[in-house]
């Protein structure tokens, strides 16, 4: 079955059947590679045996460029998957058959020729210690004829073409999701247009607060209960379920698909490290969202080194708690009800194992008394983007917790308890990092067939259409990595690596896409009064919250090096 008799691949017009076979060959040589470079760098690192901490960080491009390397082998694969997938149940079509050719096009080129890890750097194989005889194994004739066949400018503009026939369709592509997720998707995409994109650009330019409104029919909505188990007033639905919620609450606006991310994250800790009494107690009213969460972690001095904080918690006679310290980065921090709160309980530590983690309750402030709470004091940090909840720092001085708030109700367990959540976070942040990234392309869609220069719609250049079709296909590509990461943690396998590679690789789908939306938007991208500015200033976090590129690529290059 070809492409309609198209020449997609400038070179012969590759068969369905073949293709499947094709990107499925490809990926044999690609995991090779990836297993050499992984190898050869651990032994480079090693001393006696033993990866030395020192030398990962001595040859730290290398480690991260490994990282990148196994997160593209990691894309492949879930590519393949998809495909094989739809293919088995009849639903593999001409868009689908595009955005897999160019993905494996691009990323088996990159993986030989440059992976573009950021920007402004770009990692080779032979920064990872590997000969030109080494990267022969990427000759394969399934590779070879991806890479001359795969990513051409007829493949992209026929599937720009069949975007702007399908553009009533959500997404670009079938999502391999089912039935359930798919209506959980239409529900929240309806919900976005008509409730969240008309209000999104005058609530980012006035730097407003999201109206108490949009956060009760959320509620009303299950959102900030959606993954809770039922026993405790949430829906007990799946983390596949929370990154399609995300994904269209972001593509609305980040600030919105980020209200759950701290409900998310405290009933994750509530959940995994909580007391059977804070249990009964917390997650229903955060289920409800009758009782709203702000994660208070990072310190002004410390940024990802969570296990230098300083910020302290002495015991009092009567085994309550007094807080004293500075704490930075506090999003939607004044008007909610409880702060997850991770202070020093051991002065004489002075790492990770003298931290604990508190439930501390503070009363809800508004604009003229943002934080009425004995105490605590804080200042708003005026930011670019993701403006919808505010950031804010944080002073506490003798702020006083209860005792029976202590996490666990045991010291000491504060760093591994909020390790815990990290799978979930970066999942989370994965999805709205797609959520984003499609909105960019959304936007950008629209006004490139809007938009007229030299007698011709924007959309008919074909270095326009490359771009848009490039978003699409790497939102897909962002799309089934997160996707996999959620199966993984929804089956209660460890995701740790899988879910940095999500977040590693949506944060910069998403910044792209943004700055190539801009770019087709011309001078008129560079304007505050169109939408494409904001989105690039909202995508531009994505890298850095939730642990920055850097960190993400450490911890997963330290996972494959063992």
């Amino acid at each position: 079955m070809a492409h309609d008799g198209q020449d997609l691949g400038g070179v012969a017009p590759i068969l369905l059947d073949d293709l499947l076979a094709l990107t499925g060959a490809a990926i044999a040589p690609v995991e090779a590679i990836t297993e050499l470079a992984r190898t050869s760098l651990k032994e480079k690192l090693s001393v006696d045996g033993r990866v030395s901490g020192a030398l990962v960080e001595e040859h730290q491009t290398a480690a991260h460029g490994l990282a990148w390397l196994a997160t593209y082998t990691e894309s492949l694969r879930q590519m393949h998957k998809w495909a094989a997938a739809l293919e088995a149940q009849s639903k593999f079509g001409e868009v689908e058959a595009l955005i897999l050719q160019i993905s494996f096009g691009e990323y088996l080129w990159q993986i030989y020729g440059g992976i573009q890890m950021n920007q402004g750097e770009v990692l080779r194989l032979q920064d990872l210690g590997l000969s030109q005889d080494d990267m022969r194994g990427m000759m394969d004739p399934a590779v070879m004829t991806l890479t001359q066949g795969g990513n051409t400018q007829a493949a992209r503009l026929r599937l720009v073409a069949l975007m702007q026939e399908r553009s009533a369709e959500i997404i670009v592509g079938t999502s391999g999701l089912d039935d359930e997720l798919e209506m959980i998707r239409e529900q929240f995409r309806r919900y976005a247009v008509e409730k969240v994109e008309p209000f999104a650009h005058d609530w980012h330019l006035k730097d407003e607060l999201i109206p108490m409104e949009v956060i009760e029919e959320l509620a009303e909505m299950g959102v900030f209960g959606l993954t809770i188990p039922e026993q405790y007033g949430g829906l007990g639905l799946s983390k596949a379920s929370m990154c399609v919620v995300s994904e269209e609450l972001s593509r609305g606006y980040i600030g919105v698909g980020s209200l759950g991310t701290r409900s998310e994250i405290a009933a994750e800790l509530i959940i995994a490290g909580g007391t059977d009494a804070q249990k009964e107690k917390w997650l229903p009213q955060l289920a409800s969202a009758e009782t709203l969460p702000t994660a208070v972690f990072t310190e002004p001095n410390t940024g990802s080194d969570l296990g230098s904080l300083r910020t302290r918690a002495v015991r009092d006679a009567n085994g309550d708690y007094k807080i004293t310290g500075n704490k930075t980065w506090i999003t939607h921090a004044a008007r909610t009800q409880i702060m997850t709160l991770l202070a020093r309980t051991d002065p004489n530590t002075t790492d990770y194992k003298g931290l604990s983690m508190f439930l501390a309750e503070k009363i809800p402030g508004d604009e003229a008394n943002p934080f009425p709470t004995d105490g605590m004091t804080g200042g708003e940090i005026e930011v670019l983007g993701y403006r919808g909840m505010k950031e804010f720092e944080l002073a506490f001085d003798d702020f006083h917790v209860k005792g029976e708030n202590l996490l666990g109700g045991e010291e000491g367990k504060g760093f591994k308890q909020l390790m815990e959540t990290f799978e979930s976070a970066r999942i989370q942040t994965a999805a709205r990092a797609i959520g984003v990234a499609q909105s960019a392309l959304d936007i950008s869609m629209q006004y490139a067939q809007e938009r007229k220069q030299f007698g011709k719609t924007l959309i008919n250049f074909p270095r326009v259409a490359n771009k848009l079709a490039m978003m699409a296909v790497e939102i897909m590509v962002a799309r089934q990595l997160t996707y996999f990461s959620a199966f993984e943690k929804d089956e209660g396998r460890r995701c740790d690596v899988e879910a940095g590679m999500a977040k590693l690789l949506g944060a910069r789908v998403a910044w792209a896409a943004a700055d190539n939306g801009l770019q087709i938007h011309g001078g008129n991208g560079f304007a505050l009064e169109y939408k494409i500015s904001r989105v690039l200033c909202d995508a531009r976090i994505l890298n850095i919250f939730e642990g920055a590129a850097e960190i993400q690529a450490q911890v997963i290059a330290r996972r494959l090096l063992g």
